[in-house]
């Protein structure tokens, strides 16, 4: 059974970074809606028109084809929310201020969820992973944006903008989880550091 709040639930903004295509600014996609195993999931049209005047806002395609970091999410979401609409936003070349100014016009109340999706390390052994992936959670718990970078997470924009509107706002980051793939599965010698936390007043 879903909490409450979940249920309030009718908007996700997803928002992570480019891997695959170069991106000057935030990429919004034109299309209507993203197919997953478990079925569409609509645009929000609506928030999309709100940040489309951004001058770094861009409305291209080809950045979201082929990309991963926002389409593992939805089919959790689609779990755990059932319906939702999404406003999947990829960032590219630009500056934590610009993902901060883009969540500020999309933040909303209940109704909105928030979700920023990024690896942590990447490629290091097991206990080099642990000990760069422990500084950088501390990073984000005490809302540090201006100390992360790409060795830390290769969404580290994203997470940035998030800590400094969240932190505008008085919201403050508890860590859910902090491990890495070393042990989930395979080798421990080179290492994807992962973690998960939620923001709250």
């Amino acid at each position: 059974m879903l909490p409450d709040s979940a249920h309030a639930i009718t908007r996700v903004v997803l928002i992570g970074p480019a891997h695959y295509v170069a991106v000057r600014g935030i990429a919004a996609p034109t299309v209507d809606a993203f197919d997953t195993p478990l079925g569409r999931v609509p645009m929000d049209v609506e928030a999309l028109r709100k940040i489309a005047d951004l001058q770094f806002v861009i409305r291209a395609d080809a950045p979201h084809a082929p990309e991963h970091a926002l389409e593992v999410e939805l089919p959790f979401l689609q779990t755990v929310l059932g319906s939702f609409q999404v406003v999947p936003l990829l960032v590219g070349d630009t500056t934590p201020q610009d993902v901060a100014h883009v969540l500020r016009q999309l933040w909303g109340g209940p109704e909105t969820l928030i979700v920023v999706s990024s690896d942590l390390s990447h490629y290091h052994s097991y206990e080099t992973a642990r000990r760069l992936d422990l500084a950088t959670a501390i990073a984000i718990e005490v809302g540090d944006w201006a100390s992360l970078g790409p060795t830390q997470a290769c969404g580290c924009l994203a997470v940035a903008g998030l800590l400094l509107e969240a932190g505008r706002r008085g919201f403050k980051a508890r860590r859910l989880l902090l491990c890495n793939s070393g042990d989930t599965a395979g080798s421990r010698d080179q290492v994807v550091g992962y973690g998960a936390w939620t923001f709250a007043h």
